[in-house]
């Protein structure tokens, strides 16, 4: 499988020492099979008067099953819960990979009211099931960064 990164610059020998913590799935470098979600990530670089560019894997997946991984395939009440623990920086899991929907801000904003107490779990996995979700994977370990293969790169 193909996956992208967007960052403002290549990103030849991906790591985990540049991770932000308190995102969707936890520490980890992100990537999406979908090349028009990695340009749109990529927008935020070049908003800030920076550079833009799109790093392109080969993602052994075959060997994924090596890994302890999680997958949501679509929006749910295990993927808000999951969602949620992370972005709190409760996740104390050891998943290699995690691999679902994105919490973007139209999905976000659920969440948030949800999290606020405007609106019950029950109505939030409602919301959320409109919504097709953009996939993305955190490689959340060494093992499972062994899996990507830098391809190349490519400036915006």
């Amino acid at each position: 499988m193909i996956v992208y990164h967007a960052s403002d610059r290549a990103i030849p020998a991906p790591d985990l020492l540049h991770s932000r913590k308190n995102v969707d799935f936890g520490p980890g470098f992100y990537t999406t099979p979908l090349y028009a979600q990695a340009a749109k990530w990529s927008e935020r670089f070049k908003r800030r008067g920076g550079r833009a560019a799109i790093s392109v894997y080969r993602f052994e997946e075959e060997a994924a099953d090596r890994l302890r991984t999680l997958s949501f395939p679509s929006y749910s009440e295990e993927w808000l819960d999951f969602i949620i623990t992370c972005r709190s920086g409760r996740d104390e899991t050891d998943y290699d990979l995690v691999s679902g929907g994105i919490a973007n801000d139209k999905v976000f904003n659920t969440v948030e009211l949800y999290l606020d107490g405007l609106i019950g779990k029950d109505e939030a996995i409602g919301r959320l099931r409109f919504e097709q979700p953009n996939m993305q994977l955190c490689f959340r370990s060494e093992a499972a960064l062994r899996l990507l293969r830098f391809e190349r790169s490519e400036e915006l």
